[in-house]
């Protein structure tokens, strides 16, 4: 229920003034629907088929913060509902665990993995490391970004070729990211030969 605080004091007259007010302001219902159906749409129209696009109703927002992800498996906050888990396992194919990172449950924030490997908060224990690297079947070190941030995913984004981190993230920073992911081991004319391929099955 929407509450108008004034001065410190709620006060039924005026929560009822401000909810009469708010709803004004707010799109109606049928408005708000109308457009996400209509961005919904859009998205699926701007990608190529093979890529599912899947609206999920769920109270958590913001589900890159609590999703992580490569393309075999995926670590989930440990409250998201059943029906999202199966979503998300549904879509992106992959095998959905429950888990949180050195006590954090947005993992989507704490970690970044990709099949080749992955980056953790920093005060993750060796014991977690060694139970997350066998779920996940990647090695992973803890480490930070943009010169000590413990928000990982907020500094970085990561493939199986590449990897870009905001501008204060430090050499030695990098040169943890570069050796865990194994980005030096990517040859160029591999990633060219494979991103030929992904280009040439999405347009054909």
């Amino acid at each position: 229920m929407l509450t108008c605080l004034e001065e410190g004091v709620f006060e039924g007259t005026k929560r009822n003034y401000a909810e009469s007010d708010l709803v004004m302001v707010l799109l109606p219902r049928h408005r708000r629907v109308a457009s996400m159906l209509r961005e919904l749409q859009h998205l699926r129209n701007s990608l190529p088929d093979s890529v599912v696009v899947q609206r999920i109703e769920e109270r958590l927002s913001a589900l890159g913060n609590c999703i992580a992800c490569n393309d075999h498996v995926a670590l989930a906050h440990t409250d998201l509902d059943r029906e999202t888990e199966e979503i998300i396992a549904d879509v992106l194919g992959v095998e959905v665990f429950r888990q949180t990172i050195a006590g954090n449950i947005l993992v989507g924030s704490y970690c970044t993995f990709s099949n080749r490997g992955g980056l953790v908060h920093p005060h993750t224990s060796i014991e977690d490391l060694d139970e997350l690297s066998t779920l996940l079947q990647v090695p992973l070190v803890a480490g930070t970004v943009n010169r000590g941030s413990e928000v990982i995913a907020a500094g970085m984004t990561v493939n199986d070729w590449t990897a870009f981190c905001g501008a204060d993230t430090t050499a030695t920073e990098l040169a943890v990211v570069e050796s865990v992911f194994k980005l030096r081991e990517a040859q160029p004319s591999a990633i060219v030969d494979e991103m030929r391929k992904s280009l040439i099955d999405t347009y054909v």
